[in-house]
């Protein structure tokens, strides 16, 4: 599976970010996509199966990352990038403070803002790998509501 963002992707957020001395934070974009993965497999993707799947023949299946829409994800993955791989590396933590601690709880906080907006909106996952997604393919799930 491809990652969810690129440098070039960091840059139409931040313009500057491969001018503080790290060439390029490709290696960083499989652990943000790798962590959003495993976020969906927590998040979204019991609830999305839960009616598909029947608990008394053990027809579960495990989520294939191959079938999701990558283009849902740039923004969100370039939110987590920043805020748990770029910008702790750049920022000195000093106890006064400094621009890059403040950005990555900026990024913090509009990660899980996008992560919420994408899980309400439905994640476009294609179900039966017909190679296109369908009305009921991307429809969100019971999220807040009492399910029995």
């Amino acid at each position: 599976m491809a990652n969810f963002a690129t440098d070039a992707d960091l840059q139409n957020y931040e313009p500057q970010i491969l001018e503080y001395g790290i060439p390029s934070f490709e290696d960083l974009h499989a652990q943000s996509t790798a962590d959003i993965l495993r976020d969906l497999k927590i998040y979204w993707w019991p609830k999305s199966t839960m009616g598909r799947y029947s608990i008394t023949t053990s027809a579960y299946s495990e989520m294939n990352n191959d079938l999701l829409v990558n283009a849902q994800f740039i923004r969100l993955a370039v939110y987590h990038v920043l805020a748990h791989y770029v910008m702790p590396r750049l920022s000195t933590f000093s106890p006064d403070g400094d621009v890059f601690r403040e950005k990555m709880n900026y990024y913090k906080s509009l990660y899980q803002e996008e992560f919420d907006k994408i899980l309400r909106e439905g994640v476009k996952y294609d179900y039966d790998s017909s190679g296109t997604i369908g009305a009921s393919e991307k429809q969100p799930t019971h999220f807040g509501r009492l399910i029995r």
